[in-house]
């Protein structure tokens, strides 16, 4: 895995969330993974290709995604996680996936993203890569966000 990969990623996350009303998020553990990851409640998968090719995983509890979604709603509370809260974390996912590809192509690289795939259930276990990846613990206002990074150059 090339690690200038990773970071513009984890740069769309710290400017993009702030914008939504969120505290600027703040990165509290970095470490790799081997092939999955287990659901903490909530997964989002973006597929990447072109120069690139994997995907970005951002993992949370459901009460995150709440969090988030309430947020995103204007502080509207959120007391499941329906489709409208869904929705919310969806339209999230695909504003960092923009930004992401955004960063990417001031590396000088071309790519395409995929529609945001959204998991529900906690346990989950999923395959995200063939290797290892590195993912980066976020703390978004007391919220723990993961986010997987399992790309790398298409050669």
């Amino acid at each position: 895995m090339d690690a200038k990969l990773v970071n513009p990623f984890i740069d769309a996350f710290i400017s993009v969330m702030p914008q939504l009303g969120f505290p600027t998020p703040k990165r509290t553990k970095v470490y790799l993974q081997n092939k999955t990851i287990s659901s903490f409640g909530v997964v989002v998968t973006i597929g990447f290709t072109q120069q690139i090719r994997g995907s970005v995983v951002y993992n949370m509890n459901e009460d995150t995604a709440k969090f988030i979604a309430s947020t995103m709603m204007m502080g509207m509370p959120i007391a499941e996680f329906d489709a409208m809260a869904q929705s919310a974390i969806a339209e999230m996912s695909n504003m960092l996936a923009a930004t992401s590809a955004t960063n990417l192509t001031a590396l000088e690289l071309s790519v395409d993203i995929s529609t945001p795939s959204l998991t529900v259930g906690k346990g989950e276990k999923l395959k995200i890569s063939d290797s290892q990846f590195l993912t980066v613990e976020m703390d978004l206002g007391g919220h723990k966000v993961d986010i997987a990074v399992a790309v790398d150059r298409n050669l």
